[in-house]
């Protein structure tokens, strides 16, 4: 099976969650939330990650409005999204990220957790979500392609 090095993003105006996912591409995990203070400086922290788990894409969560179009938030990421990928010099794919942060504070409820406390790890479920979808898409289309003879 080939080895897969994505990394997921959910990209905020305060924070960026990061989530992983483990060498075969099945399960994706929260790794940290980037605390963003500049442009430079959130590079560089996503610079260490990609060198340390030789990262070969970039899956960005894109924030759609509710009826399906692309609001400001969302083209602010674009935006974002397309220097990070200049600057890390890796290929970017976007994923609909509509509720991954309601899902991901849903997830912490069950957990007992308080949401409002944890924005960070809230940031970083939602990333895992993100890269959880583009995951199970991905293998979806792969499993439908035909077997050569």
């Amino acid at each position: 099976m080939e080895k897969i090095s994505v990394l997921g993003l959910d990209v905020g105006n305060k924070r960026i969650g990061v989530a992983g996912c483990d060498g075969t591409g099945l399960i994706a995990t929260g790794l940290t939330t980037i605390k963003r203070t500049s442009f430079v400086r959130d590079v560089e922290q996503l610079q260490e990650l990609v060198e340390q788990r030789q990262v070969q894409l970039l899956v960005v969560g894109l924030p759609y409005t509710m009826d399906g179009s692309l609001g400001s938030q969302a083209k602010k990421v674009q935006k974002f999204a397309r220097r990070l990928s200049a600057n890390l010099g890796l290929p970017i794919e976007y994923v609909d990220e509509r509720l991954t942060s309601f899902a991901a504070e849903e997830l912490l409820k069950a957990q007992n957790c308080s949401p409002s406390r944890n924005k960070a790890l809230i940031d970083r479920k939602a990333a895992a979500i993100i890269l959880q979808q583009w995951l199970d898409n991905r293998r979806r289309s792969t499993s439908r392609m035909p077997i050569p003879q």
